[in-house]
């Protein structure tokens, strides 16, 4: 298989039609930062929302070092920034993917660059480890042999280890890589994939039975028009892989750039940047998909943008999220009202709505997905293409956009057995009254306004944590698994 015709996130050049399609204008927008190059530039990543109550992120480019290696930053609800640090080349260089908080506090993440190696071709990458105070440690640095370039967050399992990805690099040649990480930097690499098992793979999920799914950008099944127009895999924590769906570069889209989420339903929802049924003279090669698929493997494209117009977006380069009300949002990179992007919502039945259009001075070039913070609004992030003109076009944004959601609960981790340590994270928990896991109480302890600290009780089933504050009853976004 020819690689030369694969590439990851592209720019393009979209040409746009007079807008048709009316946004809807039951929300609020706002900007809440804006990077200046020297905190930082270049957001290709997602925020975390931590226990503290903060956001947590990255940028890919930018810092106060020579080599404008990136940063990682907090941010508070009100928009006040933190740089926590400043990659210098050998601790790693672009930062590409969303950090993780994990168990025991400390955030977790990969540099697609530096590391060991850097120099020369600016290194393999890294995974590191930061604590909220920003001390920074290397847990591994990739020689190409074992991945290169982890350019996808990581996700914590149940075991307590990490999985993640490289985008290049691995036994195969330069096709990509699974991997176990521990959180003593011991890396062992699941799988090495060699082209029609997929290419240059992107961020994992853990779904609800145990296993991890994700998408390869690249790879598959030929196809002359594309030569791999990517996949969706399954693997197991031991190794045990599976292709499940094959994109054939046509009405199903090609180039899935980001991972999956899996809805309450079960099945599995995603994005590919390109193909589609969109109107080719508008995006030539299709203007991107969103799909469904059953943990089967059985694919459904729900939406392709474009259909009329690009007032909807064009090249959804982030994955999705399934937020409280059941819907799925995400954004795209080009396109909406004024060309530089959207957010949107899709129902699962493929309806969709344009949330916000980015005009380019409240950001544009959104390629990261959206968080549904405890409060019940989005917060997300963009990138400001073109990256090369940041000191006239900017460089990058953060933002906020309430849909009128309610607030809730979330907790870490998502699953665990009787007696686990569980945090329950929140807005507003002063005078918490009881806690509850699917109707069965636990003890609670109080940290702070936003975190509460709580252990799965005896007798406790798979369902849904509730918090009784004095201003009403808080659920979890999504059912704590109770595991055997």
């Amino acid at each position: 298989m020819d690689k030369s015709c694969c590439w990851r996130r592209p720019f393009v050049v979209l040409l746009f039609c007079a807008p048709t399609v009316i946004a809807s204008h039951a929300q609020t927008f706002t900007t809440l930062v804006k990077f200046n190059g020297t905190n930082g530039a270049d957001l290709r990543a997602g925020l975390v929302q931590a226990t503290d109550g903060s956001f947590y992120g990255t940028t890919m480019t930018g810092g106060t070092s020579a080599c404008g290696c990136g940063t990682i930053f907090k941010v508070t609800r009100a928009g006040v920034l933190t740089t926590l640090h400043t990659f210098t080349g050998p601790d790693g260089s672009g930062p590409d993917g969303a950090l993780i908080q994990a168990t025991n506090g400390s955030f977790y993440g990969t540099t697609a660059y530096g590391g060991a190696s850097y120099g020369g071709a600016l290194g393999y990458g890294t995974v590191f480890k930061i604590t909220p105070a920003g001390a920074l440690t290397t847990l591994h640095s990739f020689d190409s042999t074992d991945g290169a370039n982890p350019n996808a967050g990581l996700v914590q399992a149940a075991d307590g280890s990490f999985y993640g990805t490289t985008t290049y690099g691995g036994a195969n040649g330069d096709w990509g890589t699974v991997f176990r990480i521990t959180p003593g930097g011991a890396l062992t690499t699941l799988h090495s994939f060699a082209g029609q098992d997929g290419a240059d793979p992107f961020a994992l999920i853990q779904a609800s039975n145990g296993s991890f799914y994700g998408t390869t950008g690249n790879g598959g099944t030929f196809d002359y028009f594309c030569n791999g127009c990517g996949t969706i895999f399954k693997i197991t924590q031991a190794g045990a892989f599976t292709t499940l769906y094959s994109f054939t570069g046509g009405t199903d889209g090609y180039n899935p750039l980001a991972g999956l989420v899996q809805a309450t339903n079960g099945s599995f929802y995603g994005t590919t940047a390109y193909g589609g049924s969109g109107v080719p003279a508008i995006c030539f090669s299709g203007c991107g998909t969103i799909f469904g698929m059953t943990p089967g493997g059985m694919l459904t494209t729900l939406y392709s943008f474009c259909a009329i117009n690009c007032t909807d977006g064009a090249y959804p380069y982030a994955g999705l999220i399934q937020a409280t009300d059941h819907n799925l949002y995400g954004t795209t990179g080009f396109g909406g009202a004024y060309g530089p992007g959207t957010v949107f919502k899709i129902t699962l039945s493929g309806a969709l709505t344009v949330l916000h259009s980015f005009d380019g001075t409240d950001g544009s070039f959104a390629t990261a997905g959206l968080l549904q913070a405890t409060d019940g609004n989005f917060y997300g992030t963009t990138s400001q293409f073109p990256a090369d003109n940041c000191a006239t076009d900017g460089c990058g944004t953060i933002f906020r956009l309430s849909v009128g959601l309610g607030p809730f609960v979330k907790t870490l981790p998502t699953s665990g057995k009787v007696g686990t340590l569980v945090k329950i994270l929140g807005t507003n928990l002063t005078g918490v009254a009881s806690v509850s896991f699917n109707g069965t109480a636990a003890m609670f302890t109080a940290v702070s306004p936003s975190l509460i600290t709580t252990n799965v009780p005896t007798g406790a089933t798979t369902g849904t944590v509730r918090v009784v504050t004095p201003g009403g009853t808080l659920s979890s976004n999504v059912a704590f698994l109770v595991r055997p």
